[in-house]
């Protein structure tokens, strides 16, 4: 027995290796990544390589069959794993299996100030996109935040390219666990949605490194990203999918960027600068290929048989296709070839917790008169929600964004769910915004219609207000055309469809009134100082009821911070007081619009501090159910060398009854400078939990980089020698203390 067990299992091991031996070489995960690509790239035909470069599908790109190299399949994020949609429509498939968990928009992601929150949102997205086969998740997105009236800011994390920077790697990084590589988008400029298609962008070159760069560069340089989105706009009259400058100059140049550059959908225009200029996916150039343009439509992209052409012509080499070939390869070896890529799950009970975790850490407590919050259910017998927010679906809509969520709990069942039977909750519509719910065949069923007229529905709202001991008005925007949506831009600041009224009409019956603005923008508060509590609670995905009503009754301590500024007035922001927003029309029949940004390195809190304007509410601002002390923060020395680094501490006590967490923020002011700079910059934050009564030393360290500007005329970054200081703070417009030091 033993013997035929020992001649078995001698046979077992032969076959083993035979196979082995057999397997090609860019299929053995043994090998280097490099190894294998150059082996899969030595065996292809030039045709299998230009299929390789564009689409097959709206959201898949061939591998080689006769290889065995998979296909690449995309999704759209950067908030949840899109519904699957047909073939070459936009139209849904049907499937009954892609639902998704909706997460927390990633405005809210960013308020979090927490880089751990970042990477869970990373992992557990990662792991849903997995569970659906996806190869590649289209976000996350870090445009800057330029203008409040950009309809697709609350995809972006903020108005700092610090702080953007510093959330956007652990994301990259929590997807590519995963097997899946984070696309992070749209490089670069792309920082409207009106025109998105013909906007020029203008502007010098220190702005566009200080402003506009760092958080791609991060995710590139210190995430690791797998693949780059190019934008739609124009940046030195070419397009950014296929942008010298941006692509080739900057990305692989200057950051050694290893990846696929993917254009947007439809951001292709033409095939000689695609070939030159460093794109290397090309999707959606047809976004109905079969119907409309030319039979086929896939091989007739621009990096499709109009390349070709051009390498049979002898008009263009194969060194730049074998470059694109090489990062397709590398692309494939690092998902759809790596054997190791975990199995993913979706809709699971920790991704639920996860949602919930980010939503409450990302909610921020803007105002709080008279402790009005956190609701005592214990002196409670009567609540009124008013609002169309508490109660419209709002993870389907908004654009590319849209999902198909397994669930999504509204704010006012959230609220009905913890108050249970201890309170009457009563509901009355206040508003009608838009009673429509579908996106691109997803419908969210639900029946909004409402015939009233304004002044009906503002005096039901008032009768049910007038003896309630809370009144929570829960409005803001939406995701529909000209609101929190791609492809358009808002129309003004102020809130739409009346709220304000309604908002005026309530504080005026009631004191005990709590505003919850759902929104990923900054929104105008004519109101502000008749409403003792306003709570920012963004767009929250499937768990927003459960989070909202955790902040609003105690249950969660807010923490969360403005991630961009709200400006008091939308003439006090730089891209309208001294921009051209939305752009100049040319006058030469071209359709391009040149969009300069005249504020230059001053946008937010620099562009507020330049101009001594105070703010609505100041970047980093958010309150807590307690109280927070700071002390004298202090340097470990008064100079420091370009080498060397300073290090600041600074303790800070939690005065309050209750634990809270309270994100300390550092900014950085040079007080010599040979050029312009702002008054302080952020370059430092944490967040820190602490117990009633509880100090902790909060610790800064302080490098050459965060000193540094950009020095357009050298090309480099240049820190100069000189006195600076540490400001040390709750808020951009809250500073509790400064430490002075010099730069030999």
């Amino acid at each position: 027995m033993k013997k035929s067990l020992s001649i078995l299992c001698a046979l077992l091991c032969v076959v083993v290796s035979t196979r082995a031996q057999q397997l090609p070489v860019y299929h053995d995960a043994s090998r280097s990544v490099e190894e294998r690509v150059e082996a899969a790239l030595s065996r292809m035909t030039l045709r299998e390589k230009i299929a390789m470069l564009h689409a097959q599908s709206k959201f898949s790109s061939p591998g080689v069959p006769r290889l065995g190299i998979p296909e690449i399949w995309t999704t759209d994020g950067p908030h949840g794993i899109r519904p699957e949609v047909l073939w070459d429509e936009w139209n849904q498939a049907g499937w009954s299996n892609d639902s998704c968990t909706a997460f927390p928009a990633l405005t809210c992601l960013a308020a979090t100030w927490n880089p751990d929150m970042a990477a869970l949102y990373g992992r557990s997205i990662g792991e849903e996109a997995r569970y659906r086969k996806k190869d590649m998740l289209l976000g996350p997105g870090v445009n800057i935040y330029r203008t409040p009236l950009n309809g697709r800011n609350f995809e972006y994390m903020g108005e700092d390219p610090y702080l953007a920077a510093r959330m956007v790697v652990p994301y990259v990084q929590g997807v590519q666990q995963n097997g899946v590589a984070a696309c992070v988008k749209h490089f670069a400029l792309n920082n409207q949605e009106v025109n998105r298609n013909t906007t020029n962008v203008i502007v010098d070159d220190r702005t566009l490194y200080e402003i506009y760069l760092p958080a791609f560069k991060a995710a590139v340089e210190q995430g690791g990203a797998w693949a780059i989105m190019g934008s739609y706009n124009l940046y030195k009259n070419q397009h950014a999918c296929h942008n010298r400058y941006l692509l080739n100059d900057i990305l692989k140049g200057e950051w050694g960027f290893d990846g696929v550059v993917v254009s947007d959908w439809g951001g292709t225009h033409d095939t000689a600068e695609a070939v030159r200029n460093g794109l290397d996916m090309e999707f959606g150039t047809w976004t109905n290929g079969l119907s409309q343009g030319t039979s086929n439509a896939y091989d007739n992209y621009y990096l499709a048989a109009p390349y070709l052409r051009m390498i049979e012509r002898g008009e263009v080499g194969t060194e730049e296709l074998d470059d694109k070939v090489r990062r397709i390869l590398r692309l494939a070896c690092r998902t759809v070839l790596n054997p190791a890529r975990p199995y993913g799950s979706l809709c699971s009970e920790e991704h639920a917790e996860a949602a919930r975790r980010i939503g409450g850490e990302g909610v921020v407590l803007l105002k709080n008169e008279r402790a009005t919050l956190p609701v005592d259910l214990q002196r409670v017998r009567k609540i009124v929600v008013v609002g169309e927010n508490a109660v419209k679906m709002m993870t389907v809509g908004g654009g590319s964004s849209s999902l198909k969520a397994r669930y999504e709990l509204s704010p006012l069942d959230g609220i009905r769910r913890y108050v249970g039977d201890r309170a009457e909750v009563v509901y009355a519509r206040g508003y009608v915004g838009d009673a429509s719910g579908e996106y691109n065949g997803v419908r969210t069923g639900q029946q909004l219609d409402d015939a009233r007229t304004p002044e009906e529905l503002i005096a039901e709202a008032v009768d049910a207000a007038r003896d309630a001991d809370y009144v929570i008005f829960v409005g803001g925007l939406n995701k529909s055309a000209r609101q929190d949506c791609e492809d358009s831009d808002r129309a003004g600041l102020e809130l739409p469809y009346g709220q304000d009224e309604v908002i005026g009409a309530l504080a005026r019956v009631n004191r005990n009134l709590v505003v919850v603005n759902i929104s990923g923008n900054a929104v105008a508060m004519p109101w502000i100082a008749r409403v003792p509590a306003v709570v920012q609670g963004w767009y929250l995905g499937s768990e927003t009821g459960n989070i909202l009503a955790s902040v609003l009754f105690g249950e969660v301590n807010p923490s969360g911070k403005l991630p961009f500024t709200f400006p008091a007035r939308l003439e006090d922001v730089g891209a309208h007081r001294e921009g051209q927003y939305p752009g100049v029309a040319r006058n030469d029949g071209s359709g391009i619009t040149d969009q300069r940004y005249d504020e230059g390195l001053f946008v937010g809190y620099r562009y507020a501090d330049k101009n001594r304007l105070t703010p609505l509410f100041p970047f980093g601002h958010g309150l807590s159910y307690t109280t927070f002390r700071y002390g004298k923060p202090a340097a470990d020395r008064k100079t420091m060398t370009a080498d060397e680094t300073l290090r600041i501490v600074v303790p800070v006590t939690n005065t309050g009854a209750r634990e809270g967490a309270e994100v300390v923020q550092l900014y950085i002011r040079d007080v010599e400078s040979s050029l312009p700079r702002p008054v302080k910059e952020l370059k430092g934050f944490r967040k820190v939990t602490l117990a009633p009564g509880e100090t902790q030393e909060v610790v800064f360290d302080i490098d050459r980089d965060a000193l540094c500007f950009f020095d357009d005329a050298r090309h480099a970054w240049v820190a100069e020698p000189g006195r600076f200081e540490a400001w040390v703070a709750s808020s951009a417009a809250d500073i509790r203390g400064k430490v002075v030091f010099e730069l030999k």
